[in-house]
C-alpha cells in the first residue's frame, strides 16, 4: 500500500542540477580520455587489449548515468545516455578480445571513435528532448554498429575479469534489445 504513493513521489522527483553538472564534467573528461586512447591505438593491433580500458572508462559514464536515471523522469535524456553507454561498453569489451583479425579491430576502433563522439553530443545536449537526440544519431552509424555487433559470437564477453564463464556474456539479442530500447 505504501509503495504506490512512494512511486508517485519518486516519479515526480527531478535530478538536482548540480549533480547533473558534476556528472557532465566528469563524463566530458572521460570522453576526452576515451578519444585519446582510441586515437593512440588506431591502426596498432598489438594494442587491442587497451580496448578493455575503453570499456572500463565508458562503464563509469554508464554507471553515473544509470544512477542519475533513478532520479529522473522516464522521458529524460539520461536514460538514453545510460543505454547508449552500455552499447559502447559492450563493443569496447568485446573488441578487446579480438585475437586474429586486424581489419576487424580497425573497424571496431573506428566505430568506437564515432560512438564516443556521438556520446559527447548526447552529453552536450542532455537537456534536450529524447526524440530529437535520437534523430541526431546518424542512421549510417546505427547500421555500422549493428553490423559490428553481429560479428561477435557468443564466446566474446561484454566485460573482463569475471570469475564465472557464463557471467558477463552479452548475447546478440541483448545488444539488439539495447538498440531497440534506444529506438534505433
Amino acid at each position: 500500500m505504501l509503495v504506490r504513493p512512494l512511486v508517485g513521489i519518486f516519479l515526480q522527483m527531478s535530478i538536482d542540477k548540480e549533480i547533473v553538472e558534476e556528472f557532465l564534467n566528469e563524463s566530458k573528461s572521460l570522453i576526452d580520455e576515451l578519444i585519446d586512447l582510441l586515437e593512440s591505438i588506431e591502426g596498432n593491433f598489438s594494442q587491442v587489449k587497451k580496448l578493455a580500458d575503453y570499456g572500463n572508462n565508458v562503464d563509469r559514464i554508464m554507471g553515473g548515468a544509470k544512477s542519475l536515471a533513478l532520479m529522473a523522469p522516464p522521458e529524460h535524456a539520461i536514460h538514453l545516455i545510460a543505454d547508449y553507454s552500455a552499447l559502447c561498453k559492450a563493443v569496447g569489451y568485446k573488441a578487446s578480445q579480438i585475437t586474429d583479425n586486424e581489419k576487424f579491430f580497425d573497424v571496431c576502433v573506428a566505430i568506437l571513435l564515432d560512438a564516443t563522439e556521438n556520446l559527447r553530443e548526447l552529453l552536450n545536449n542532455i537537456h534536450q528532448n529524447v526524440e530529437s537526440l535520437k534523430e541526431e544519431i546518424p542512421e549510417a552509424f546505427i547500421e555500422r554498429l549493428r553490423w559490428v555487433s553481429k560479428q561477435f559470437n557468443e564466446s566474446y564477453s561484454m566485460s573482463v575479469g569475471l570469475g564465472s564463464a557464463d557471467q558477463g556474456k552479452m548475447k546478440q539479442t541483448d545488444i539488439d534489445e539495447l538498440l531497440k530500447k534506444l529506438g534505433l
